[in-house]
């Protein structure tokens, strides 16, 4: 009889672990409670919904790590990536897609195999001992009662952050007598970003509007623990002044063929749809009431009369403490029947989350046909991100995956046998090509 595992949530890390889990013959029963019931951020009826076009990142797999992540999971036969390749729009040197048409191919690539059975429904208790392999995968919106059972179950070892949404504005209202086409310092194409400038007075004008807007209240009486990397923009200002210069609105690499003066500061959007009707405010997630963001943006040169097809927000970001909990194949060591996939698990960002869904579905494709899994080494941005989930050095928080988490490279031996540190770039690449030719290596012993 053919064994079927069940996998709880259709983001992009239950979609991931289901493909993977197909393509070795193995059935699924994929639980999902939309379209029933909706998180706080998620409208859309299909799978792998993302909140932003650009939430896969770069795309540079000689420099960049995320990108480097990429080109793994593609060489792994990543339905994420073969998605989001096939759904792409331009945005220089970044993956971004078009996003309901990307959600929609992830959920017809599913249902159009026939080893994929979904159940439409909230899931409200945890798994039983007697149940199939299970694979939770219900990502940081994890519904209450959920999210309780777990909790019960793991003796309440959880932590939680929050993540910020940016705004999309129609980009027929921009204003190209202010605005303008142009990638930071010329990198892809001109038309992937538009750039608003301001004067020394007016971006600090716009810093004193953010502090002083009006926010959106906390409901569940916790206090909120941001991710570094998704900080609401108004928070980044709260840290200084000039904070912003330095981030979402630094002026570097620009040029305003409006003016001779140059910006102080810029605000940059970017593509959001396919047919580029949508822009988004690069790093202008926020927290301000939705009557703030229109009164507040609209004061940015260019945006004086944006008009808003999705305002900023919050959502709640919830994941366990995997170091303690979860063994090298991410089962529940309290009850192995029980694996978690995705940001639930600890890692932090779209592609990470699709990764451990991947490799999630490889393990437990071994476990259920009896073999013993072949863990990715750690000098991979797969295996890396994997050795962060067992970390237990530190007080654990979720990362995204960067050179850092990567064993260090330092230098190499020269043809004369001295040694050379490794600098810059070179020492980005020098992970990169470390890193896939591994990878490669994996990949011939788990095939074998």
């Amino acid at each position: 009889m053919t064994q079927t595992v069940h996998i709880i949530g259709a983001g992009l890390a239950g979609c991931e672990a289901a493909w993977q889990l197909v393509k070795r013959g193995i059935k699924v029963k994929l639980f999902e409670m939309k379209p029933q019931k909706f998180s706080p951020a998620h409208k859309s009826k299909n799978f792998a919904e993302l909140v932003c076009s650009n939430s896969l990142r770069a795309d540079d797999a000689e420099h960049n790590a995320v990108g480097l992540m990429h080109e793994e999971m593609r060489r792994f036969g990543s339905l994420i990536m073969s998605t989001a390749d096939a759904t792409k729009v331009p945005a220089g040197g970044a993956l971004a897609v078009d996003r309901d048409g990307f959600s929609a191919m992830v959920t017809q690539k599913l249902l159009a195999t026939d080893m994929v059975e979904v159940i439409e429904g909230e899931i409200t208790e945890f798994p039983s001992a007697d149940d199939p392999l299970t694979i939770i995968a219900t990502g940081p919106l994890t519904s209450a009662d959920f999210i309780a059972a777990i909790l019960q179950k793991i003796n309440h070892q959880s932590l939680s952050f929050y993540d910020a949404i940016a705004p999309v504005v129609y980009k027929e209202s921009i204003d190209f007598s202010k605005a303008w086409y142009q990638s930071r310092y010329d990198k892809g194409d001109q038309y992937d970003y538009i750039n608003c400038p301001m004067n020394k007075e007016q971006y600090y004008t716009f810093v004193e509007a953010l502090l002083a807007a009006e926010k959106m209240p906390f409901h569940d009486f916790e206090t909120p623990q941001y991710f570094d990397g998704c900080l609401p923009i108004e928070v980044m200002a709260e840290r200084g002044a000039d904070t912003l210069l330095f981030g979402p609105m630094k002026p570097v690499g620009l040029t305003n063929p409006h003016s001779s003066e140059k910006p102080y500061a810029v605000v940059q959007l970017r593509q959001d749809n396919k047919e580029d009707t949508l822009r988004n405010i690069v790093g202008f997630q926020t927290k301000m009431k939705y009557g703030e963001q229109q009164r507040i943006f609209r004061q940015i040169p260019g945006l004086e009369n944006a008009e808003f097809a999705r305002y900023g927000g919050i959502h709640k970001n919830t994941f366990i403490q995997s170091p303690q909990l979860l063994d090298e194949f991410l089962r529940l060591k309290s009850q192995q029947n029980v694996m978690f996939a995705g940001q639930i698990s600890g890692c932090e960002g779209y592609v990470e989350s699709a990764n451990v869904g991947m490799i999630a579905g490889y393990f437990a494709a071994c476990l259920v046909q009896n073999k013993v899994p072949l863990v990715p080494p750690t000098t991979t941005a797969t295996g890396a991100m994997l050795s962060h989930l067992h970390d237990t050095t530190s007080d654990y928080q979720p990362m995204n995956i960067n050179f850092g988490i990567f064993p260090t490279i330092q230098g190499e031996i020269t043809a004369n046998g001295k040694f050379r540190k490794i600098k810059g770039a070179d020492r980005k690449m020098a992970y990169c090509h470390r890193a896939l030719a591994d990878f490669d290596e994996w990949l011939k012993q788990i095939q074998k």
